[in-house]
């Protein structure tokens, strides 16, 4: 019955919008995943969940006590709209372009795994997507659905790495699939493409230098010397996949959702810069987006708007410096300093005056200090 069962539930996870499957036998990577020496090397940064523990991360059978089986499925989830270069606009990551994959993803897992259980009753299992304690790209090369690029993002030969990854633990056996080989060869690209040097070796990514760990999990101010090569990216950051050969394969998603919404793509930055918090729930509500935080966006915002060195951004700089945070106001104060008119150095003068938080009154003095 459980051989039949492997083909009935790749054949119900089509039905349901699935575009990949593969099934691999539940057991202990140990040392095998490469999350040890990865945590070790502080690569992390400030995502201290995934350091929690790596014993439960590599083990599925400690997630789900008796888990044989992990069912690996993905969605694809590209469109062929492009960022925006200009310096006045934003850039936003791909995949946060459209409807928060989680809830989408999670929806159909959940009906999934649903449909097994009236297959097998009393079947124990577990659904997650980016959400729990599971080595999802392994268990995805494992499953044969695709392999771990240098880059660090699983890439699949059908759809490239433009693919969002989920899985369902299960207490019972069923056919396994053999993992997917690796074809990567001697290609470099996505190294020598990343702004600031952040796949320090290939298949290591440290995120302490990568835009998207800036842009979304850093809840303190960005780096200084990293600030510039943010360029307009406001949430993550694609540039390590848009250079892969693979995408070139890349098809239009069947999924509505992960299409984008025209607010999220290439909006002006001086608009977004006066997005309240309320507005910002509302207008990112059901947005991936909603993960750095209003005061982490506006941050984001304010470097894009300084990485943009355009007077005409001076205004919008000078008024949100009344009412933001001290994150906020310190970049805020950066960006002035990088855009350097008459203007901007006046308003830097003026609030060196005023301002008491000891961060910003830093950013202040070296904005005004001579480049």
């Amino acid at each position: 019955m459980e051989l039949r069962l492997a083909e009935a539930i790749k054949q119900k996870a089509r039905e349901l919008g699935f575009d990949q499957i593969g099934i691999r036998r539940a057991f202990d990577l140990g040392l095998g995943s490469g999350l040890r020496d990865w945590l070790a090397a502080k690569h992390h940064g400030q995502m201290h969940w995934m350091a929690k523990d790596p014993s439960e991360r590599d083990n599925p059978i400690q997630v789900l006590p008796g888990a044989k089986s992990l069912v690996c499925l993905t969605l694809n989830y590209y469109s062929p709209e492009e960022n925006s270069l200009a310096a006045d606009r934003s850039r936003i990551s791909r995949y946060a372009w459209g409807d928060d994959y989680h809830r989408i993803f999670k929806e159909k897992l959940k009906k999934l795994h649903e449909w097994v259980r009236t297959q097998i009753p009393g079947c124990q299992g577990l659904v997650y997507s980016d959400t729990g304690p599971v080595m999802e790209k392994v268990w995805a090369n494992l499953g044969g659905i695709g392999w771990v690029g240098k880059n660090g993002c699983l890439i699949t030969r059908e759809y490239g790495s433009w693919v969002f990854l989920g899985e369902i633990l299960l207490d019972v056996e069923l056919e396994y699939d053999d993992p997917a080989e690796n074809y990567c060869g001697s290609c470099r690209r996505c190294l020598a493409a990343c702004p600031t040097g952040a796949i320090v070796a290939p298949y290591v990514v440290d995120s302490r230098r990568c835009i998207s760990y800036l842009t979304i999990e850093l809840r303190e101010p960005i780096p200084r010397e990293l600030r510039q090569l943010m360029e307009n990216r406001i949430f993550g950051c694609d540039d390590c996949q848009e250079i892969c050969p693979w995408n070139r394969f890349a098809k239009v998603t069947r999924e509505e959702g992960f299409r984008p919404h025209p607010s999220n793509l290439n909006a002006p930055l001086s608009e977004l810069l006066k997005i309240s918090r309320e507005q910002f729930e509302v207008h990112f509500a059901r947005s991936p987006v909603r993960r750095a935080r209003h005061e982490g966006f506006l941050r984001n915002v304010a470097a894009a708007i300084g990485n943009s060195h355009l007077p005409s951004m001076v205004q919008s700089l000078l008024e949100a410096l009344e009412t933001a945070s001290p994150l906020v106001r310190g970049h805020l104060a950066w960006a002035l300093g990088e855009i350097r008119s008459e203007a901007a150095m006046a308003g830097l003068r003026q609030k060196w005056l005023v301002e008491e938080d000891l961060f910003v009154r830093e950013e202040i003095q070296l904005a005004l200090q001579p480049h």
